[in-house]
């Protein structure tokens, strides 16, 4: 059996360690390794030998400001395109490269295939223009991944979801609105990821779980996972529906925006089971299970 080596390049994140824990289950089938990209020693090293590079380097989740604009363009463009190009001459066969949703500069609405991307920040821009350049390198043996996943949640995971967990945590009342969000659980990213390797995929793809989000579900299930109570109380829905699309942190809460793409469902987890792992940090007997049909 012909063991599969995968360099992840950008040490400590979030996505890239929680992918090498996934496939440890596998130790006779893949071989990972890791490799910092901050202090510029990697362009040292030779990438010969490696079956997949999957780029996880970036910067997210800071407020951006135009003195800091510039970090956006140096690390999450260039030195991806530039760690691509190293891959493509060392004979590597498949590049996959960490994008995201925010390519669409959408806060609400429905994101097809069809979308055309139009990002509206620094973060976004970066992601794009990386992907447009990358994806000039592909050809029959040398396969381009791109991801572009919602919001990623699991345990010790950052971001969004985090804060939401511990408002509701100390919150007794949460607005009683419904809407649509696509999220994935890092480990039914992780999943997903490894069909994409295992397969040799190349294209974009749009990974999301299987079900859609409510907020107002969500943080149920989180309060449900913490034996804690909560209310849900409708005095405040109008004022919010009105805030939506005028307020950044409202819309993101409890605006709608999801992909309808059916293609790149992750159903490995379920989402109340996810929600119950990232929030007790449980673990269940790992079954392998790619994250959906192909």
């Amino acid at each position: 059996m012909t063991t599969k080596r995968i360099l992840i390049t950008g040490a400590n994140s979030y996505v890239g360690t929680s992918f090498e824990k996934w496939l440890s289950q596998w130790p006779d089938k893949y071989h990972v390794d890791t490799i910092d990209m901050i202090d510029g020693t990697w362009r040292e090293k030779s990438f010969k030998g490696y079956d997949v590079i999957f780029h996880v380097a970036g910067i997210a989740h800071r407020k951006e400001t135009k003195a800091n604009a510039h970090e956006y363009y140096e690390i999450n463009r260039d030195l991806a395109v530039e760690t691509a190009k190293k891959a493509n001459q060392d004979g590597v066969s498949q590049f996959i490269f960490m994008s995201t949703m925010g390519v669409y500069g959408m806060l609400t609405g429905v994101i097809t295939k069809d979308t055309v991307p139009n990002p509206k920040t620094h973060y976004g821009k970066s992601k794009l223009q990386a992907e447009e350049q990358i994806r000039k390198l592909s050809d029959d043996s040398f396969k381009v991944v791109i991801l572009r996943p919602p919001m990623i949640y699991g345990k010790n995971c950052t971001g969004n979801y985090q804060k939401l967990a511990k408002l509701v945590r100390i919150m007794p009342v949460f607005p009683d609105i419904d809407n649509k969000r696509s999220m994935i659980y890092i480990e039914n990213l992780s999943a997903y990821i490894k069909e994409l390797m295992d397969f040799a995929e190349n294209g974009t793809f749009l990974p999301q779980n299987s079900q859609y989000v409510c907020t107002k579900e969500l943080v149920a299930k989180i309060a449900e996972a913490h034996g804690k109570s909560i209310h849900f109380i409708k005095c405040f829905s109008p004022i919010l529906k009105i805030l939506i699309g005028k307020s950044a942190t409202i819309t993101k809460v409890f605006g709608s925006l999801y992909y309808s793409v059916q293609s790149d469902l992750c159903d490995t987890f379920s989402f109340a089971e996810s929600v119950r792992i990232t929030e007790y940090a449980l673990t269940k007997p790992l079954n392998g299970l790619g994250g959906q049909k192909r």
